[in-house]
Order: structure tokens, then C-alpha cells, then sequence
């Protein structure tokens, strides 16, 4: 699986740069990519700026990578934001950062995917995994921007899965609950914050970036052959209450 190529987004944070690793441990070729493209540099010996959220700069850097390998067998649209303190409840969030979340999270994957798809139906198939959220099926009280964004995600991947499973590309979706990352980090801090989050997690504890990496990685083996169209959930049992 030497030759295989596969582009991370958000390469530079917990799920991301485990993603990296995990991948190129498995024999990929990875392209790991950040907006910071300094910030991926000592992930991957490929490595690339991009932004998602800027149609032409999504463009750019597809194209070099497309120049440079010839394709891309597997996309893990993993870059995402969770939004700042003004992201709560509808009344609440500002339009800009509103509209913010849902660039990243959203309108991210969709550029990608859309600049990836023509060479990935010229080779014959491909992967496309997008690093959705739990938050995607089950609304989160007071995180109207990031729910309706992680919603859209996993119906984005499923509507890949529906247009181009025909043409040998799957597209699944992954759901974690509560990931131990820098993003989440000022909260897992808390011990009172923490135990109560724990506390409602069968499995008893939160999960690592490993956890969600092992899931990428199963998909971009193939060994799933007949998942297309899937919201995969990575919870340890909180949504099962």
C-alpha cells in the first residue's frame, strides 16, 4: 500500500496530526495539511498549507498535490472548529460566527471533496472520510452553530455516497462524543467538568485521538468494503442512553 495517497485536513490538531501518524504507519503516502502549513511539518515528509474555507487557495493545493502524485486515494476531511463563546443557541450567535463554523465545517469538506472527485473518478474509485460529530445526530443545547455544521456534514457525506458510490468512491462519516484534544482540553481540565462528563459515557472515559484514528484507518484499508453513505459513532455508549 506503499503508493497509495492519502490528504489529511487539520492535520495540525489531536484528531489530525493521529491521523497522520496512524495512516503513514499503515503505508500511505500522507499530504497532511493545515492553514498553518508550518504547523504540519514535522507530521509528514508532504506537507501543504491550505484553507479550506477559500475556494482558490482549496484549488491550489489540490492541484499541487494532483501534480505532484498523480491522485489522491483517500480524503480525510478532518479540519473543523467548534466556534468561539459567542457560538451558542440561535438567538444568541452572532451571524459572523455563525457563518464561521459552518465555512470550516461545512463548506470545507464540500471544496475539498469537490476539487479531489474528477481525478478520483478518472482512477476508478477512492475514499472519502469526513470527521463529523455525534453532535451531528443528536442537537447539543447551546451549540446551534456547531450541531447544524456537523449535521450538514454527515449529510454532505452522504450524499457523495449516493452520487459517486456508483463510481467506486465511498463516502463515510465519523462521529466521536468527546475527544481528549486541544480543543477540548480547557474543559477536560476541569476534574468537576470531567468526572460528569465521564460519568455519562459507558465505556467510562473520553476518547483519545488514537480512537478516532483507528477508524480513519479502517476505512482507508478497503477492509469495509460495503460501508457507503455511513455516519460511524464513536462515542463509548453516550448517545446509547
Amino acid at each position: 500500500m506503499k503508493d497509495r495517497i492519502a490528504v489529511v485536513t487539520g492535520a495540525a490538531g489531536g484528531i489530525g496530526s493521529a491521523t497522520v501518524r496512524r495512516l503513514l504507519a499503515d503505508g500511505l503516502q500522507v499530504v497532511a495539511t493545515d492553514v498553518e502549513g508550518a504547523s504540519v511539518r514535522d507530521l509528514s515528509e508532504h506537507h501543504i498549507a491550505l484553507d479550506v474555507t477559500n475556494p482558490h487557495d482549496v484549488a491550489r493545493a489540490m492541484g499541487e498535490i494532483l501534480d505532484r502524485f498523480g491522485r489522491v486515494d483517500v480524503l480525510v476531511n478532518n479540519a473543523g472548529i467548534t466556534g468561539s463563546q459567542e457560538a451558542t443557541t440561535a438567538g444568541e450567535t452572532a451571524i459572523e460566527e455563525f457563518d464561521r463554523v459552518m465555512a470550516v465545517n461545512v463548506r470545507g469538506p464540500f471544496l475539498c471533496a469537490r476539487a479531489l472527485l474528477p481525478a478520483m473518478v478518472d482512477a476508478g474509485g477512492g475514499q472519502i472520510i469526513t470527521i463529523a460529530s455525534v453532535a451531528g445526530l443528536i442537537a447539543f443545547p447551546g451549540r446551534c452553530a456547531y450541531t447544524t455544521s456537523k449535521g450538514a456534514a454527515v449529510m454532505l457525506a452522504r450524499s457523495l455516497a449516493v452520487d459517486y458510490g456508483h463510481l467506486g468512491i465511498r463516502s463515510n462519516a465519523i462521529c466521536p462524543g468527546m475527544v481528549e484534544t486541544p480543543m477540548t482540553q480547557w474543559r477536560l481540565d476541569q476534574p468537576d467538568l470531567r468526572a460528569r462528563v465521564e460519568s455519562r459515557i459507558p465505556i467510562g472515559r473520553v476518547a483519545q485521538p488514537d480512537d478516532i484514528a483507528d477508524a480513519v484507518s479502517v476505512l482507508a484499508s478497503g477492509r469495509l468494503a460495503y460501508a457507503n453513505g455511513s455516519a460511524i459513532v464513536l462515542d463509548g455508549g453516550w448517545s446509547s442512553w
